[in-house]
């Protein structure tokens, strides 16, 4: 349904690692460690700033790969992991874009189940990977029927 989506990556788009946002995604996720919100922590840390928790990423904006549409509900989050190269610093700019890495089909007791495989990548501004993120979307039969239609 999705093979053609295999290799196709969105335009790389800016996302700026704002210290406000970085301390409401950490009330969020509950998260009190002071090197993400506490400024005198951060300028006192070997990065002399707050950092980003490593799960922060999920809030940027990756782009759109072209006729890629998936439904807004009903699909499965089963998997994510991320891989960082240093942290995330208040005050970086990241270049973000997604990448179509796989996509195959199960059949499953509800159906014929689909897994998308995106990996999602930031770089800062020469080019060079500060995190990777892999994600497994599972596609039910119900919402792979309704892709269908449209």
């Amino acid at each position: 349904m999705l093979k053609e989506y295999i290799g196709l990556k969105s335009e790389k788009v800016l996302n700026r690692v704002e210290g406000r946002e970085v301390k409401k995604f950490v009330e969020a996720i509950g998260d009190p460690h002071p090197l993400f919100h506490d400024e005198k922590t951060g300028e006192e840390s070997i990065y002399q700033a707050n950092i980003a928790p490593p799960t922060f990423p999920a809030v940027f904006d990756y782009g759109e790969i072209d006729g890629l549409r998936l439904p807004d509900t009903g699909l499965i989050h089963g998997e994510q992991s991320f891989h960082y190269n240093r942290p995330l610093v208040v005050g970086d700019e990241i270049l973000c874009y997604t990448e179509v890495e796989d996509y195959y089909e199960r059949k499953g007791a509800s159906g014929l189940m689909g897994f998308l495989i995106l990996r999602r990548f930031g770089e800062d501004s020469i080019g060079q990977t500060v995190f990777s993120s892999k994600a497994i979307v599972i596609i039910t039969e119900t919402v792979r029927e309704e892709m269908i239609v449209r």
